[in-house]
């Protein structure tokens, strides 16, 4: 149940039992109302077969950025759908951030666009725009 003291706390819960993120080595390094940032280094196992991140995996952080973005505002949200444009190549040892921000909430649907960039030189890799989905409260 989402807590009204702390809108974050839905993000919050749901971050903690993330266990996909977690093993992919990311790190939560910013949660707001409507936004979220969330960083990568891109290992051995996450280059494929050209020796660059896997597209995939970019695309993991950005939802996964998306993801906590639009469930701080303390209800349970799910994406409904999105889509990515890869920009550039991430390569292994790259320290990739994606930052979501919510650009539109209307009823139980919002739109959030996430850029993901290399930390080194602030160059965008790739954009994630995701649709959400807010769930109804649960039947008492």
């Amino acid at each position: 149940m989402p807590d009204p003291v702390d809108p974050l706390a839905t993000s919050r819960a749901m971050w903690d039992g993330d266990a996909a993120s977690r093993a992919l080595g990311m790190e939560l390094l910013d949660l707001g109302p409507g936004t979220a940032e969330v960083a990568m280094t891109v290992r051995d196992d996450m280059v494929n077969g050209h020796a660059i991140a896997h597209g995939g995996l970019v695309a993991t952080l950005a939802d996964s950025a998306f993801a906590l973005a639009c469930n701080s505002r303390g209800r349970v949200t799910v994406a409904a759908g999105f889509d990515v444009t890869f920009l550039e190549a991430g390569r292994l040892g790259d320290r990739l951030v994606a930052r979501a921000r919510e650009t539109a909430l209307r009823g139980r649907s919002g739109l959030y666009d996430v850029s993901v960039s290399r930390a080194a030189d602030g160059v965008v890799i790739a954009e994630l725009r995701g649709r959400s989905r807010t769930l109804p409260p649960p039947k008492e």
